[in-house]
């Protein structure tokens, strides 16, 4: 299958709805709005195709890169084509994908976190936060999370959109995984206020730090 054949199918697959959804969030104009359950469907069909999602990923189309991270092999990437392609991209919905697709899985994603938690990319920063916060619930032994805390009080308030959401999580999981830590994690999301008044769907929680970490802790109890 060749990627403009793909790109014919994507199109037929398109929605206006989902286009407009995605320009909300932050998507341009290159775009049919797939929905994700169709682009889930159409990966399975395809498998893992490692050369054609990279074909896919370069045409900059937002549901050939949705589909790009289903059929990559994490495997078959170095650590420069990783960086390339997450410095790429700037919907931040897609950088989602691309990070729990392929950049969770990565074997050498240590060595990416350390590089892009001092990187002036945006997009490598929140990547790295994101990483961070994996660290932080499943290696903590990696991170030195007083530090972090530090780190995430004073630069949180004036990091870019796309770093704060990475490092709010980040945040969010030491007072979540880590008790002796909770009641600072806690200060700190209430001092610095950010995502308090964030618009939160019913039955979803808010990404607000204190609601956050009071709500998960309730439910582990």
């Amino acid at each position: 299958m060749k990627v403009k054949d793909i790109l014919v199918q994507l199109e037929a697959l398109g929605d206006e709805k989902m286009r407009v959804h995605n320009k909300k969030r932050g998507a341009g104009d290159n775009q049919f709005g797939v929905k994700m359950g169709d682009i889930r469907t159409l990966a399975k069909k395809i498998k893992t195709n490692h050369e054609l999602a990279l074909e896919l990923w370069d045409t900059e189309n937002v549901d050939a890169r949705f589909l790009a991270t289903l059929i990559i092999d994490p495997k078959k990437l170095s650590n420069n084509q990783i960086a390339r392609i997450v410095s790429s991209e700037k919907f931040t919905h897609i950088a989602d994908w691309f990070y729990s697709y392929v950049i969770k899985l990565y074997s050498d994603r240590e060595t990416l976190r350390q590089e892009w938690m001092h990187s002036s990319d945006v997009m490598h920063a929140r990547a790295g936060w994101s990483l961070t916060s994996g660290c932080v619930a499943r290696n903590p032994e990696l991170v030195n999370i007083p530090a972090l805390l530090d780190t995430i009080e004073s630069e949180m308030p004036k990091a870019a959109p796309e770093i704060q959401w990475t490092m709010n999580s980040t945040l969010a999981t030491i007072g979540i995984n880590h008790p002796e830590y909770r009641e600072r994690a806690l200060s700190i999301g209430e001092k610095l206020g950010i995502y308090k008044d964030y618009p939160t769907s019913k039955g979803c929680t808010s990404p607000f730090a204190p609601i956050w970490i009071n709500e998960m802790v309730r439910r582990q109890g």
